[in-house]
């Protein structure tokens, strides 16, 4: 059998995050604006998962999968609840998930803010205040200084471009646009501050402002925690579509590139890698976006697993770092669909990775159906179903196509290397 191309230490894991999975994240912007009134988010996420309580379970399920690595985020309104105020208890827990994933011969790749900050720092002014990146730059350090030197890898922010990607493609009606502007007017007021703000509902006129916030943030978690431990690697982690051009299509391709991605990828030159997170391809024409036939995804888009190697190539020539896949997967409630979807996408992503491109791991997106921020639990991407009445995780059978797939890579490596 003919070698992989993959290298012995690529890692193979699933992405998840804390607000979206643990459940009960009270001190948190995003509960804030879940409760407000009128709430963009369709439904609250109370309970979540009970990730919290159930993480020894869930890291299980990871290590039974045969993968290699986890992806989480630590949750700053935990361990920082009130200014000032740090939660032991907290810290405690995730150093407990990071040695629970260390015993199971999971590789930890810790998010430092998974679009949730602490409903004091969102309501004074959020990542846009003038002490924005020392206060989240204090966070990443003390994480970094309870279980920093157990961890693999970094990602300071997820998806900071989210929101231009959503507007590039008018992902959002221009309806849930105006009741975004009313919720953190409504979220203001409750909360007693002049703004109020959260990473994943920004008002489309405030795009550029965080965008420069998001630098300054990334750039000073980056130097808390290279300080903390030099060697460890540091990124942050962005959406990216695979923009693809149709004949004539090519400058409003570069144009979407250039307003979504660049201005990252750019800024990961110094980074030591760079997270990509996809879930599409677009396809552009002379006259704008064209719609391309065949099965589509729960985004409305057709299931393209060719798009992660496009969006991986090109994140690594624009910011020639290695990339780490942090994010991938398929919205669905057709799981055959998702079981199909991953194989193909890998095959891709391994042609890419043999051709050139260096491909630190590919995580899957995600564990399992949970908290999909505004559309509530009405989105599945899990490879596990979980039970909203007794929390059971239940697995699908894309978990199982996504373990043979491991599986059959590790096997070609084997012979290869025999």
């Amino acid at each position: 059998m003919a070698h992989t191309g993959l290298p012995d230490d690529f890692l193979w894991g699933v992405a998840t995050a804390g607000h979206q999975n643990e459940g009960d994240n009270v001190a948190s912007d995003t509960w804030f604006l879940e409760h407000t009134t009128p709430s963009l988010f369709r439904e609250p996420s109370g309970p979540a998962c009970l990730g919290y309580q159930q993480w020894e379970t869930d890291l299980d399920l990871v290590a039974g999968l045969g993968l290699n690595a986890v992806r989480f985020s630590v949750e700053w309104a935990r361990v920082e609840p009130e200014r000032g105020v740090v939660s032991a208890e907290a810290l405690d827990h995730y150093e407990r998930k990071v040695d629970g994933c260390l015993a199971r011969g999971l590789a930890p790749l810790v998010t430092f803010s998974h679009f949730t900050a602490p409903h004091w720092f969102a309501a004074a002014g959020s990542w846009t205040a003038a002490d924005a990146p020392g206060r989240f730059a204090d966070q990443c350090a003390r994480v970094m200084a309870r279980f920093g030197d157990r961890i693999a890898y970094g990602v300071t922010l997820n998806e900071p471009n989210l929101e231009q990607l959503l507007q590039a493609g008018a992902k959002l009606p221009a309806e849930a646009e105006a009741l975004k502007a009313r919720m953190l007017v409504a979220a203001a007021r409750a909360a007693g501050s002049d703004t109020y703000a959260s990473a994943n509902v920004i008002p489309a006129d405030r795009q550029d402002e965080f965008q420069e916030a998001f630098t300054r943030a990334h750039r000073a978690a980056r130097e808390a925690i290279k300080a903390s431990r030099g060697d460890l690697p540091v990124g942050v982690s962005i959406a990216i579509a695979d923009e693809v051009a149709a004949p004539g299509g090519e400058e409003r391709r570069d144009a979407k590139r250039a307003a979504v991605y660049d201005h990252w990828l750019r800024e990961a030159r110094a980074d030591d890698f760079i997270g990509v997170q996809n879930y599409e391809r677009i396809v552009h024409g002379p006259e704008g976006e064209v719609r391309v036939e065949g099965e589509l995804n729960g985004m409305g888009t057709a299931i393209e697993p060719g798009s992660l190697a496009g969006a991986v190539r090109y994140a690594h020539e624009v910011s020639g770092v290695s990339v780490l896949v942090t994010e991938h997967g398929i919205q669905t409630a057709d799981d055959t669909q998702r079981a199909a979807f991953i194989p193909a996408a890998v095959e891709g992503l391994t042609a890419e990775i043999a051709a050139g491109t260096p491909v630190l791991g590919y995580c899957h997106w995600t564990l399992m159906d949970n908290f999909e921020w505004i559309f509530g639990y009405g989105a599945q991407l899990g490879l596990h179903e979980v039970d909203r009445e007794t929390f059971r995780r239940r697995r699908k059978p894309s978990a199982a196509a996504y373990a043979d797939v491991v599986r059959n890579h590790r096997r070609a490596l084997t012979v290869a290397r025999n």
